[in-house]
């Protein structure tokens, strides 16, 4: 499961429906072209707080899944702890797959 994501992710970012870091990410979300966010599982608690307020103000569902490491490798780019989602196709695959992870997003 965690594979496909991974997978996907790494299709999202070759196909230019990825973004990441926080300010990249916010200025995509003040413009309305986010519609998932991902935040890494040892991301600071000052970004987490950070992309949380984002999620909530811009109503983006944000979820946090694995490492910054791991996230990194997917999608080809060192030291990522935050990704946002641009296409719909590619945000619905991924929350159904993180759902089934059973991994909620963050309210």
């Amino acid at each position: 499961m965690e594979n496909k994501i991974f997978t996907l992710l790494g299709f999202a970012q070759k196909s230019g429906n990825l973004i990441t870091g926080e300010n990249t990410c916010e200025i995509y979300l003040k413009r309305k072209q986010l519609i998932l966010l991902i935040v890494s599982e040892d991301a600071s608690e000052n970004t987490v707080k950070k992309m949380v307020g984002h999620s909530k103000k811009y109503n983006v569902p944000l979820y946090q899944f694995a490492s910054r490491e791991e996230l990194s490798i997917a999608i080809g780019k060192a030291n990522r702890a935050v990704i946002g989602i641009k296409d719909r196709g590619f945000a619905k695959k991924i929350t159904e797959l993180l759902e089934q992870l059973d991994i909620s997003a963050i309210k």
